[in-house]
């Protein structure tokens, strides 16, 4: 397997956390365990298929921990490790300047398509 070289700690760090759900899910799980279905609804307009694959490379990655009772039925709880928690602290600066700055965000994204001259960006 081969080992994956980062250019900075940032390149680490979004190696981590990129992608729309995972910063979501940490932050989720910032205050307490939750089972699958709980933290599912906390986070409108994931699928469940999505929400597995992201839950299980934050896992790999030792972010997020998977603990299963044994109990019947099975009950599963998710949970930030003590390096997910370091890594929540990090998020935290950057949710603060994303709150300071959304309407800003909000604006500029609308006036850029409202905006007729400028060409359209495809992905």
């Amino acid at each position: 397997m081969n080992e994956k070289m980062y250019q900075c700690g940032v390149d680490a760090a979004m190696d981590v956390v990129g992608g729309k759900w995972k910063a979501l899910i940490l932050w989720a799980l910032h205050s307490e365990p939750y089972r699958f279905n709980a933290l599912r609804r906390t986070l409108p307009g994931i699928s469940e298929r999505i929400l597995i694959q992201q839950l299980r490379q934050l896992e790999s990655d030792g972010v997020v921990r998977r603990e299963v009772h044994p109990e019947m039925p099975p009950r599963v709880e998710y949970s930030l490790t003590e390096f997910g928690e370091s890594l929540n602290e990090a998020l935290l600066p950057l949710g603060e300047w994303g709150v300071r700055n959304m309407q800003r965000i909000m604006a500029a994204r609308r006036s850029s398509q409202l905006d007729p001259a400028r060409p359209a960006v495809r992905s």
